[in-house]
């Protein structure tokens, strides 16, 4: 006679209950006896299926340990794993089943499974919660006025790590930026006339991305990276009525990011423009963001890695200037 089996259910508390996986509707039908503690989200649904569910309150985790394999002496059983992993009971089990308390085979079958993007709902979340009655008083202060200078230093800071190579730093930092999205999101979704969410958000760039790749989602066809951009310009411009090349760009950006957006947004429409002549400094300053882009350089690229060059050289030159310390 096969031993028992123990079936430990877990699923995905950013998973709607219910949705579960072919494999865990049929072990959950199988006549196994099903068991959870009290107040288990799959609960009303497996009911609502003709799934009895055994509840009981609380215990410890060798208790329940215990429990459960004292059950299988009858039928196989499933426990429904709660939200947090129940670790503490797999390490019990583990610990009764290696020092002889059953002969069960012990079975995880994830009923349903995180699809990737899965942790944003846990942002979403958390940021509702900081906003919410009994969050926290300085996120519930915050508007999108008050948040605008840490979106450009988190936009700066990463820049920074992908500057200097630390992937690491990178990771945080793009964390930082999610966050921002999210941030200025709650907030639109509390405006008492023209609400919108960070799935209206969401679904304004699927709905963009989709639209300016046609070559993709669509029936026309791009070559080379040079059609895609080509292509995406033209649509930008048609969606949204611009008649220059230049429209558009935000003339509130840094001074050399201007000069080199400008270019490029010429160059990409094909418009021939003469050079830039004069002695004075922003002329030649000017110049010198066309002849980057003729080379196939980003000026403000070039210019950051100067300066942190630059940096480097002050600070050589600080320690060289310190010199010996005096005796005591």
């Amino acid at each position: 006679m096969s031993a028992r089996r123990l079936v430990l259910l877990p699923t995905s508390p950013r998973v709607a209950p219910g949705l579960l996986s072919a494999q865990a509707w049929d072990v959950l039908r199988s006549g196994a006896l099903v068991v959870a503690a009290e107040g288990h989200p799959l609960e009303p649904y497996l009911l609502a299926e003709g799934v009895e569910v055994r509840t009981g309150p609380a215990t410890g985790a060798r208790d329940t340990a215990y429990r459960l394999l004292a059950l299988t002496e009858d039928r196989d059983v499933v426990w429904l794993v709660g939200a947090d992993g129940d670790q503490a009971l797999g390490l019990a089990l583990g610990e009764a089943l290696q020092a002889g308390a059953a002969d069960v085979e012990l079975e995880v079958l994830p009923g349903s499974y995180d699809l990737p993007g899965a942790r944003l709902l846990d942002l979403v979340a958390v940021m509702d919660r900081l906003r919410s009655p009994g969050g926290c008083p300085w996120d519930a202060e915050q508007t999108h006025e008050s948040l605008m200078t840490y979106l450009v230093e988190e936009t700066y800071e990463t820049l920074e790590a992908i500057e200097t190579g630390d992937r690491r730093h990178l990771r945080e930092e793009l964390g930082d930026l999610v966050l921002q999205v999210v941030f200025h999101s709650r907030i639109a979704a509390e405006h008492p006339d023209e609400p919108w969410s960070v799935d209206d958000v969401a679904g304004d760039i699927v709905d963009k991305l989709v639209r300016r790749h046609p070559h993709v989602f669509g029936t026309s066809t791009a070559e080379t990276a040079a059609d895609v951009e080509a292509g995406w310009e033209r649509q930008k411009a048609a969606e949204k009525g611009r008649s220059s090349a230049v429209d558009g760009v935000p003339m509130a950006l840094p001074a050399l990011s201007l000069a080199t957006k400008l270019v490029h947004r010429a160059e990409k429409n094909g418009v021939d423009v003469e050079p830039v002549e004069g002695d004075d400094l922003g002329a030649r300053l000017m110049s010198l963001v066309v002849e980057s882009r003729a080379a196939g350089l980003d000026a403000e690229a070039e210019l950051r890695t100067a300066a942190r060059r630059f940096v480097d050289r002050v600070r050589a030159a600080e320690a060289g200037e310190a010199g010996p310390q005096p005796p005591d």
